[in-house]
């Protein structure tokens, strides 16, 4: 798998830094083009890019998208879905709503993506332990260290099976 092109909404995301360092396109967009104009798919094609593997992307994949690359847009989720999914379901608010609920367990979910907030198919899971002491802070670094370990070897799994 190679890396093409970084997409992001946030003209300051980290991701871009990176891309420039490492000498990878990048594209800024906007909601609005993003969701009036199906601009993208030219740029999606001219860098020959066959999968979209989303990390921290929270805006909600177009129709027209989903049905370009079906089965082929992946995200990642800090938490072990069906719980704690659906809009508003990101980042610390995550965290935060497991601590609350006094969760046992915790984790992080590789999934499909389609026209619904994490709705898609599951690919893979991976739990950790928390204890009731642990703050939304230090749930967040053990997903976290979840993520990083299973995310790439997942992706690079769907990748080689679609070979």
């Amino acid at each position: 798998a190679q890396v093409r092109l970084i997409i992001s909404n946030k003209k300051t995301a980290g991701v871009l830094e990176k891309a420039a360092a490492h000498q990878v396109p990048t594209l800024l967009i906007t909601r609005e083009t993003f969701y009036k104009t199906e601009n993208i798919l030219e740029d999606l094609k001219t860098h020959e890019i066959d999968y979209l593997v989303l990390a921290g992307f929270l805006w909600l994949m177009p129709a027209y998208l989903v049905k370009q690359y079906p089965e082929r847009i992946v995200n990642i989720h800090p938490a072990l879905l069906p719980k704690y999914g659906g809009k508003g379901m990101y980042g610390m608010n995550v965290h935060r709503a497991v601590h609350a609920a006094k969760e046992k367990e915790s984790g992080m979910s590789i999934h499909l993506v389609n026209e619904k907030y994490d709705d898609g198919a599951l690919l893979f899971q991976a739990k950790c332990k928390i204890d009731s002491a642990d703050p939304p802070e230090i749930i967040a670094k053990k997903v976290l260290a979840l993520e990083h370990q299973y995310y790439p070897e997942i992706i690079e799994q769907l990748i080689q099976r679609s070979l």
